[in-house]
């Protein structure tokens, strides 16, 4: 992406910048996401680690790592907390002990029940259109993708 600058400093311009804006609109979304998950006593991220849960209903604690582009330290505490709330339980592998196991509980599925409001609320007050929504997504997939090569 080439810009087009009168003054190369103008480079350093915040309403010049693209990492700005993608950065604002993730707070906005997650805080408009607040309201809707507090109803079902999760937090944002316990939200889409339930969303991996609920897809694969029995996985390890990489799967959840590589799903959402998280690292382990940051994951550990939360399935932890999701344990505690009865969402999961975590077991070591028997066949590999550095392996932690994850399983959905009944408690969890319930919680699925509930949590589909979750999005249902949140379309209803989304500014884009379904259309304007895949385009971004396809967009932001495509810079998630994406690797600045040394």
């Amino acid at each position: 992406m080439k810009t087009e600058t009168k003054n190369k400093y103008d480079l350093l311009l915040l309403k010049n910048q693209l990492c700005f804006p993608m950065y604002s609109a993730t707070n906005t979304i997650v805080n408009n996401y607040r309201p809707l998950l507090k109803k079902i006593d999760l937090t944002y991220t316990q939200y889409i680690v339930m969303m991996v849960v609920w897809e694969k209903k029995i996985l390890n604690e990489k799967d959840i790592v590589n799903a959402l582009f998280l690292k382990s330290n940051t994951i550990t505490p939360l399935i932890k907390k999701l344990e505690k709330k009865g969402y999961i339980t975590i077991k070591k592998d028997l066949k590999d002990r550095r392996n932690i196991i994850i399983e959905i509980t009944k408690k969890g599925e319930e919680l699925k029940k509930k949590a589909i409001e979750v999005p249902i609320k949140y379309g209803e007050h989304f500014p884009l259109t379904k259309k304007e929504v895949e385009v971004l997504k396809k967009m932001l997939n495509k810079i998630v993708n994406w690797k600045i090569s040394k």
